[in-house]
């Protein structure tokens, strides 16, 4: 994979040090933000079998902006049944001291390469209806909403619906 550079932010394949910045970017996400329905912090041996899943065609990005890591991404299988081999779901997560930056659009623009390159079919985004931000980074991306399922997360003592946005490779 080639590094992508802009505005002096690296975008690289996350390596095995790199997973105290991912736990920590994702357990303030768990804390702080219905951007996942994770209720509860990951340890690093967590976060080591989950890294572990991955591989270079469904790899786990990092962006470092001057030795940080600024955010990750991921892609993952959609489903582990055979037909849905060539569906891939994403993740991405920035650090909140880098938001609005534009590094969640490097990450998801190179997720998008990755999955192309690799002959996927289509990516899958689920995403908490509260969550404005993450919902303008997948539609920019040419992502769109095939449905919302209401009121299927728990988080913060109220219901959330999720929306599920396809882009088609």
């Amino acid at each position: 994979m080639s590094e992508v550079l802009q505005t002096s932010v690296i975008i690289s394949i996350a390596n095995r040090y790199d997973l105290p910045a991912i736990t920590d970017i994702y357990n303030h996400a768990i804390i702080h933000t219905n951007a996942t329905f994770d209720t509860q912090k990951k340890s690093i041996d967590e976060m080591i079998d989950w890294f572990e899943s991955h591989s270079e065609t469904c790899p786990v990005l990092v962006a470092k902006s001057r030795d940080t890591i600024a955010g990750w991404a991921s892609l993952s299988p959609w489903s582990d049944r055979c037909a849905y081999s060539r569906t891939m779901e994403n993740s991405v997560y920035v650090n909140h001291l880098f938001r609005k930056q534009g590094i969640g659009k490097l990450l998801l623009d190179e997720l998008i390469r990755i999955a192309k390159i690799n002959d996927y079919h289509s990516i899958i985004a689920r995403v908490s209806v509260g969550n404005p931000g993450s919902m303008k980074l997948h539609l920019n991306a040419g992502f769109e909403t095939i449905g919302v399922m209401n009121e299927v997360g728990y988080k913060f003592n109220q219901f959330h619906n999720v929306a599920i946005l396809q882009l088609m490779l």
